[in-house]
């Protein structure tokens, strides 16, 4: 957590991470590279950019589009989530360079404006055989600006989390019209099947690992009826918390989790004020629920997060019956003290 604005600062983890992400695309540039003089000779320079920049774009984007549910699934990827916005920005540098290079191959040697050129020199729109695909990778590139632009916490805090949140998951959308950008580009200029083959396989593998993953969640957190959310819904036996640890409940829109630290129980909101994270996958550290994502804090008693940082998430009353906790599926105000469950 920051204080104040300031310019991003390289801790040991992030340089090894950085150093390790460029030797790998050293890596992948210099095996593409050299693949593609061996077998493709007649390969021009502007070509092999074009080809080398887009294919490793694609490549990262798949890898950032897996760390999400990986993490999900393992805590052990989580320090690749911590730094996943390192790997979007040199994902659209990339991407940028791709569509720069190819640009100017193939529109800017005319009389006309290179972007109107890329609207209007194919126009055959209604037939997906010849549909012009370079228009799907302008607008995927656009997307991928506007997150890349607003990857650092002063656009999140100034936006706040929801609207960041909801701009940087057009990720998908970005996705969908590169994959769309690809396989029109196949079909239009190559025979090879390896590349639809390559495709397909990286779509199965993101798929996959999100059901793999919103299916957890959904047995993780149980699902209580909307009809019942103006009472109080059951959460567990006592004997289920784990001392510093969380246990999870939807009812109707309220996402709770419910703590317990030494001999009290309080529940709070879910989710994260920074990005939406899963507070209920946190853990309670020197008496603070500390969020798993990026490190953001909270008290549990009243969800405040400590001086001088200003976050606030709602809180729940619990009650307890016999053995069994219960808590008030409707939210008291952000920031709102509720004493603790003591038992």
């Amino acid at each position: 957590m920051g204080v104040t604005y300031q310019a991003i600062g390289w801790n040991r983890q992030k340089k090894m991470y950085d150093w390790t992400m460029l030797a790998l695309i050293g890596l992948y540039l210099g095996c593409f590279i050299t693949l593609n003089v061996l077998f493709r000779p007649e390969i021009t320079p502007e070509t092999l950019i074009i080809r080398a920049a887009g294919s490793l774009a694609l490549v990262i984007l798949h890898i950032i589009l897996i760390i999400g549910p990986l993490a999900r699934l393992d805590s052990r990827f989580l320090p690749l989530l911590y730094n996943r916005r390192h790997l979007g920005v040199t994902m659209f540098l990339f991407a940028a360079i791709h569509g720069i290079f190819s640009l100017i191959q193939f529109h800017a040697l005319g009389s006309v404006n290179p972007i109107v050129s890329l609207f209007t020199s194919n126009t055959h729109y209604g037939q997906l055989a010849n549909f012009p695909f370079q228009t799907l990778g302008f607008f995927a590139l656009i997307i991928l600006f506007l997150m890349a632009a607003t990857s650092h916490d002063f656009w999140l805090n100034n936006l706040n989390p929801k609207v960041w949140k909801s701009l940087h998951m057009m990720v998908y959308l970005a996705y969908g019209l590169i994959i769309m950008h690809v396989m029109l580009g196949v079909v239009q200029a190559e025979n090879s099947v390896w590349s639809p083959m390559l495709m397909g396989f990286g779509m199965m593998i993101i798929i996959g690992l999100h059901l793999a993953a919103g299916s957890r969640e959904m047995r993780k957190t149980p699902n209580v009826s909307n009809e019942r959310r103006s009472q109080y819904v059951e959460v567990c036996e006592l004997s289920e918390f784990e001392d510093g640890k969380a246990k999870m409940i939807l009812v109707g829109k309220e996402n709770i989790a419910i703590f317990r630290y030494g001999n009290k129980l309080s529940a709070v909101s879910n989710i994260c004020k920074h990005q939406n994270g899963p507070l209920g996958e946190g853990r309670i550290v020197n008496g603070c629920i500390v969020c798993p994502w990026h490190g953001y804090e909270y008290k549990p008693e009243d969800g405040t997060s400590p001086p001088p940082f200003k976050e606030k998430v709602s809180t729940y009353e619990l009650r307890l019956e016999g053995n069994v906790v219960w808590v008030d599926s409707n939210p008291r105000p952000e920031g709102t003290y509720i004493e603790p469950l003591q038992f």
